[in-house]
């Protein structure tokens, strides 16, 4: 169960991809997409994502009575509107399954079909959980002229004006089991844990490190560019096809374009990064967002590559100080990503940092790791590191 409030890629800065209402909750779920591509075809299977959509609602439905709520408020609120935030993750995957690039139009043109599938699906699977198990509370007036007040109000929304006639009707007589279906959010720990791109973003790169809160690093490799090359023996692992395209080869509003095409089809928020490079003004940061807006998004992150002193998402180990040479960046022959949740900077140093007995604590860097009451604990801060407990 999640309040709607997440933390993004960026440490310090919170992002809301789900607005509610006083003691709202909302439960979220994510479609890999990457499983529904045929890669014989190049094409998605949309009867199967249809399938997949429909058990996700019907599921996330269930989950709203399973709950436990510790409080009586966010209970009445949460069986009143029955929100829930199917989302998505594996979006670029299936992109690269169909040899469709990230934010070009042809590639837009597709996510535009994959998400109205996914938002008619799941609206039409809520009116026939309700005429199965009623409307949610708050759609129900007093009387049924107050019910059908309710009903018109709720079809003549902006989001709802854009889908399907059927469906608008299909609302006025039968209701609707859930006031809100779609969010999508970051699921960075999910989408990592499967091997496939987070939430709706591209990769920020096909290589990179990760590191846990135990302070070691683990080199990572996208599973997909393997994939392919075994695929493919004859292509050159240096030069990829134009659909490997990665978060900082995108201009910002290719980032824009495509979170705006989304929103469309998402009734609630997004989670999105519109990534831009070094240098990038505040004017153009500016411009950024009036796209954004005027495109229709609810909401948005710009990130400008290098704005500070430690960022989690870099394209080697070395690039984590902001003075930097930018120049050495851009020679290096493997750009690499730096994941880090609690190392605030990487330097080269001889000093083994980790969490080991004798390691140099990775979150303070001045303590030692030293065994204390079964713990893996530093000196200096205290911060528990691997407890054997």
């Amino acid at each position: 169960m999640k309040n709607g409030e997440v933390q993004d890629k960026e440490p310090g800065i919170q992002q809301m991809e789900q607005p509610l209402a006083p003691y709202s909750v909302c439960n979220l779920a994510a479609v890999n997409l990457a499983e529904f591509a045929n890669k014989d075809t190049k094409t998605v299977n949309f009867d199967k994502l249809k399938q997949t959509v429909r058990i996700g609602v019907r599921m996330q439905d269930n989950v709203i009575d399973a709950t436990p709520y510790f409080l009586e408020e966010n209970r009445r609120q949460a069986l009143g509107e029955r929100r829930v935030g199917l989302g998505v993750m594996g979006l670029h995957d299936l992109l690269i399954y169909c040899d469709t690039e990230y934010g070009s139009d042809e590639g837009n043109k597709l996510v535009d079909k994959i998400f109205e599938t996914i938002a008619t699906t799941a609206y039409r699977a809520s009116i026939e959980l309700a005429k199965e198990k009623g409307s949610f509370p708050f759609l129900i007036g007093k009387t049924d002229e107050e019910t059908k007040s309710l009903r018109e109000a709720f079809i003549n929304t902006g989001y709802m004006k854009q889908m399907p006639e059927d469906i608008r009707q299909d609302i006025l007589k039968y209701g609707i089991r859930n006031s809100h279906l779609l969010t999508v959010a970051p699921t960075g720990s999910t989408g990592t844990m499967v091997g496939v791109s987070t939430g709706l973003e591209p990769y920020f790169s096909f290589s990179y490190f990760r590191s846990g809160r135990l302070g070691k690093f683990i080199e990572v490799k996208a599973d997909i560019v393997q994939e392919y090359l075994d695929r493919h023996p004859e292509q050159d692992p240096d030069n990829l096809p134009k659909w490997f395209v990665t978060a900082m080869d995108l201009a910002p509003e290719a980032h824009a374009d495509t979170q705006c095409v989304i929103q469309r089809w998402v009734d609630s928020s997004i989670s999105k990064t519109v990534n831009a490079p070094r240098g990038y003004t505040v004017n153009q940061v500016e411009n950024v967002y009036r796209r954004l807006y005027k495109g229709g998004a609810k909401g948005g992150t710009v990130y400008v590559d290098g704005s500070r002193d430690s960022q989690v998402l870099t394209l080697k180990a070395e690039e984590n100080s902001f003075t930097e040479d930018t120049e050495a960046i851009q020679t290096e022959e493997k750009p690499r990503v730096v994941l880090m949740d609690t190392i605030q900077e990487l330097e080269r140093t001889n000093v083994t940092i980790g969490s080991e007995v004798g390691d140099t604590c990775p979150v303070c860097r001045e303590g030692s790791v030293e065994d204390i009451g079964g713990c893996n604990t530093c000196t200096s801060c205290g911060a528990q590191l691997k407890c054997g407990l």
